[in-house]
């Protein structure tokens, strides 16, 4: 019988940024990736981002995907947990993957605990310190009101700005990602407070594009989960130890 005992953590496949048939080409290695940790995994947490864009209109959804999508069906339908985060690219996640899936949809943080350890998980976009522009457009987008009157929009015209917009966006222009030490990465400094007023094992983030491990302390770690446009880098939980991994 096989053992399904691993749980596995990725984000930032940005399925759908142009070059479209760079998107294409990353929704292969993340179906080849998925078909191989089907075989030992229990749960699958995908840390927002997924899409570059998304949006669910009441009988709508984007086009595309399908092959990715019949992958995490296959995923489901062997019993393997999927829990999805809303990322600042794909907040308009409402109930189709919850229907189609069965997945979990996350809005912001989630804690949970695995094998006696304490996970602090979130895609990691508006956290700490600064970028008040962003988190005031955050409100603005995740707010019902805004959201109900994009769904007004045709969605030719509603998909059709969104595509454009995505065309600007930091992973279409291939911008490099570069460390810039632990007191300026803000999520490390951010998990820095957090774990002063409540402690956690392990933080896991998205949404920085950098992939890094590092000790927050002596007895906490923070992982940023990286991207697959260039790293390919995933997390698994083994039931003892959490590890970043590059697929190839």
């Amino acid at each position: 019988m096989q053992i399904r005992d691993k749980i596995y953590f990725a984000s930032d496949f940005h399925l759908g940024s142009y070059p479209l048939t760079d998107s294409e080409k990353r929704e292969k290695k993340i179906i080849q990736w998925l078909d191989y940790i089907k075989n030992d995994a229990k749960e699958l947490f995908l840390v927002g981002d997924i899409f570059d864009f998304w949006f669910e209109y009441s009988t709508v959804v984007p086009k595309g995907y399908i092959r990715f999508l019949g992958k995490l069906a296959e995923l489901s339908d062997l019993g393997i947990k999927i829990t999805l985060f809303k990322g600042n690219h794909d907040m308009w996640m409402f109930g189709y993957f919850k229907k189609e899936l069965n997945a979990t949809i996350v809005n912001d943080e989630l804690e949970l605990q695995l094998d006696g350890k304490t996970f602090y998980i979130h895609h990691g976009d508006g956290l700490g310190a600064g970028d008040t522009k962003y988190k005031f457009l955050k409100k603005i987008f995740r707010s019902s009101f805004c959201q109900w009157l994009f769904a007004r929009l045709h969605p030719n015209l509603g998909i059709g700005i969104a595509t454009r917009w995505s065309k600007h966006s930091r992973v279409s222009n291939n911008e490099d990602e570069k460390f810039l030490g632990e007191d300026k990465e803000w999520l490390i400094q951010y998990s820095k407070e957090v774990v002063e007023q409540k402690h956690y094992d392990y933080f896991i983030f998205g949404h920085r594009h950098f992939p890094y491990q590092l000790p927050l302390t002596t007895d906490a770690e923070i992982i940023n989960l990286g991207e697959w446009i260039k790293y390919q880098t995933y997390a698994v939980w083994d039931g003892t130890k959490l590890k970043l991994e590059k697929w190839n």
